[in-house]
């Protein structure tokens, strides 16, 4: 992840990333109107909302403790006392003409998020999280050239986590955002949903010449996809550098990015904080944060997902790779220590998990939450394969029939398909004798040095058990007799 690795045509790429995360409270961070995806436009838009007169704001707790919560897990400062500001910008699906946020005085404070794979990993520091409020919607379609106003969103709850400029590359941009996305599900602040516009990205992006000074940066809007950031960043890169290599200047812009075309396309010419007129909202008095209700909080904090990893490295013997993938999110990490539990076979566990049980789930395009079978089911299969009683390709039938509901006892379908291994001693053992006996040649050539020939008298007692024999128990077996 070094800036030389990252290099494009001579050029260093630098990305700070500005997310907007809409908190998981029930209703609005200054009304009691429900935030609910999906209602018919305008019908989740009280009188707050729509800025009627005599209205006033009242702060939602929950998406403070949101906030803190997602504060305390990135080690940032929760500030005892922080301040609301009017953000000040017209625009038809803004009511109020200002938008409440947070400017000199945020209630999250620095911090940092590790990412990348344990033991290259890259620090990326935080400048701040601060609260503010959505805006509504404009639609253009549908609407016979004119354009409607949706309020439902104004006034949704959001957390805007903003990174020093630290990333060198659309791979470590997409790294981070993934990770983060990952964080603020597992802390349950977020659900997540890109699709819905739960969590958006905006990429501020620029380019240098190694140990020249910040170039001028562009702002990519409203990002809601990884694949949409990656390929937004690496055009805006191509991009900017023609521009320069051309002897042309690189204006200061928040500009769009079409998926279609792949392209990004200037919106406007980008603001400065004194442009938007900050000033404390006079409606709302300074929010005061007691050490008491921030200790609270972190007594409720679930463990974290690098300490979890770590408990798995540790405590389970587990890689730190197959570990970091246990705990991709907290329902997979609790899947896994439910099916480790059941079986006592950790490894094994997380090997199913990460093969079979992930290419079914990416192929369904379904979330662990929504798998089929459950961690139970996934055990009692691993802890016939861990005891010898199904082979690893009677295994994938098991688990094939539990997946497609085909059968839910995992004893019930090794006996209705056939698939317990023979493991009788004596058995194999006059198995073993007759497959000498029959490959006199093969049992030559293995005495005179031939390895292969020895894999061909193991594939000779295979067949002769139709595939029930033991496999570890046959190689054994043959090496005995065959050394003898």
């Amino acid at each position: 992840m070094s800036a030389q690795s990252s290099l494009v045509r001579g050029y260093e790429v630098v990305i700070g990333i500005e997310t907007h995360a809409q908190l998981s409270t029930a209703s609005k961070i200054f009304s009691g109107a429900a935030t609910a995806f999906g209602a018919a436009p305008n019908t989740q838009a009280c009188a707050i909302d729509l800025a009627l007169p005599g209205t006033l704001p009242v702060l939602n707790r929950g998406a403070v403790e949101r906030a803190i919560r997602f504060g305390l897990a990135v080690g940032a400062t929760i500030a005892p006392l922080s301040i609301f500001a009017r953000k000040n910008y017209f625009y038809p699906d803004l009511p109020k003409g200002y938008q409440i946020s947070q400017y000199e005085t945020p209630v999250v404070q620095g911090g940092q998020l590790a990412i990348g794979a344990t033991g290259d990993q890259k620090i990326v520091h935080l400048t701040r999280a601060h609260l503010e409020e959505d805006a509504g919607k404009s639609l253009h379609e549908d609407y016979h050239g004119m354009t409607g106003i949706d309020l439902n969103r104004a006034g949704t709850p959001l957390l805007e986590i903003v990174t020093e400029p630290d990333l060198r590359s659309s791979n470590e941009a997409v790294d981070y955002a993934r990770t983060l996305h990952a964080l603020v599900v597992w802390l349950d602040i977020c659900d997540g949903n890109m699709q819905e516009g739960s969590f958006r990205c905006d990429a501020n992006v620029s380019v240098r010449r190694p140990g020249q000074p910040l170039g001028t940066r562009r702002e990519i809007k409203n990002l809601n996809s990884f694949r949409f950031l990656q390929q937004a960043i690496d055009f805006e890169v191509r991009w900017q550098i023609d521009r320069l290599e051309d002897g042309l200047p690189i204006e200061q812009a928040t500009v769009l990015f079409d998926p279609t075309s792949g392209e990004t396309r200037a919106m406007r010419s980008k603001e400065e904080a004194h442009d938007y007129r900050y000033f404390p909202d006079p409606d709302l008095p300074p929010l005061a944060i007691a050490r008491e209700w921030i200790d609270s909080v972190r007594a409720a904090l679930p463990e974290l997902p690098g300490t979890m990893a770590e408990r798995f490295v540790r405590d389970d013997g587990l890689p730190a790779y197959d570990a970091r993938m246990m705990t991709q999110s907290l329902a997979f990490a609790r899947f896994y220590e439910a099916a480790r539990d059941a079986c006592g076979q950790p490894k094994l566990v997380a090997n199913w998990l990460m093969s079979e049980v992930s290419r079914r789930l990416n192929a369904e395009e379904r979330e662990i939450e929504a798998a089929p079978m459950s961690a139970k089911q996934l055990a009692a299969m691993i802890a016939r394969i861990a005891d010898g009683t199904i082979s690893s390709s009677g295994a994938k039938r098991v688990f094939d029939r539990l997946w497609t509901g085909a059968g839910s006892d995992v004893d019930a379908i090794i006996e209705a398909e056939g698939l317990r291994q023979l493991s009788d001693a004596a058995a194999l053992e006059a198995l073993i004798d007759e497959v000498i006996a029959a490959n006199a040649r093969s049992v030559e050539e293995y005495r005179a040095g031939k390895e292969k020939a020895f894999n061909a008298l193991v594939g000779q007692a295979m067949k002769a058990s139709r595939g029930k024999a033991n496999p570890a128990q046959v190689n054994a077996l043959l090496k005995r007799k065959l050394s003898s």
